[in-house]
């Protein structure tokens, strides 16, 4: 019978299996990188052979899955791996999603946001990614055929905690799983690791019903004003 590990070793032990899994899928993606190399090099032998256009394409698609495959590989190995955050005070939370939801063209977006900037003190890079690929993940979940509607982006000050952003992506279809601590595709594995990216930064990522929720500490905090102050 296996011994029951005490909290100790078990903490140990499922660190040591996680570093052990960084290692393997770094090996797996230097593999796949091999395999692409003759891949291409077999696309090059065909095209100067004047192969059916087929064949050509299909080791185009061959060569475009080992791409993703690869990218797949790298952002595992970054969620496991510590998050190293390079802040950067005065960050506008609104002027970021604001470029996102202009550049992304996946799906539409409806941003609402207030008049004053959020800001905080943000890794700029890494929280705009995170934010790029929860967009990208939430347009995958949009609601399809005749529900078909914008998705809704709203970047408030929370009014349950006027130091904390709250950004919603509203309109999506109700899943049966978090997408935040999933790895099911390309999209949700970004997510998985957009949510490690924020809670890195002190905030919160969750899938609610047909909404993603994110909220984040601010840094030009609203003070309530007593009644001595007011009078």
């Amino acid at each position: 019978m296996t011994p029951i590990l005490s909290r100790t070793e078990d903490k140990a032990t499922l660190q040591d299996l996680g570093r052990a899994s960084i290692q393997i899928v770094h090996d797996l993606k230097n593999q796949l990188n091999g395999l692409k190399l003759y891949a291409t090099f077999l696309r090059k032998r065909l095209e100067k052979s004047e192969r059916p256009e087929d064949e050509l394409e299909t080791i185009g698609k061959l060569i475009s899955g080992l791409d993703r495959a690869a990218v797949d590989l790298s952002t595992i190995v970054e969620y496991g791996r510590q998050i190293e955050l390079k802040t950067q005070s005065g960050v506008d939370l609104q002027k970021a999603l604001r470029s996102i939801c202009t550049t992304l063209q996946e799906a539409d977006f409806v941003l609402d946001s207030e008049g004053q900037p959020l800001t905080g003190e943000f890794d700029p890079t890494k929280l705009t990614d995170a934010l790029k690929w929860i967009s990208t993940g939430a347009s995958r979940h949009a609601k399809t055929g005749e529900e078909h509607k914008p998705i809704a982006v709203t970047v408030t000050r929370n009014a349950a905690n006027p130091n904390e952003a709250e950004i919603v992506w509203s309109g999506l279809k109700t899943l049966d799983h978090d997408p935040f601590h999933s790895f099911a595709g390309t999209d949700e594995i970004r997510m998985s690791l957009a949510g490690k990216i924020v809670e890195a930064h002190g905030g919160t990522a969750h899938f609610a019903g047909d909404r993603i929720v994110v909220t984040l500490p601010l840094s030009d905090s609203v003070t309530t004003e007593t009644n001595s102050e007011r009078e």
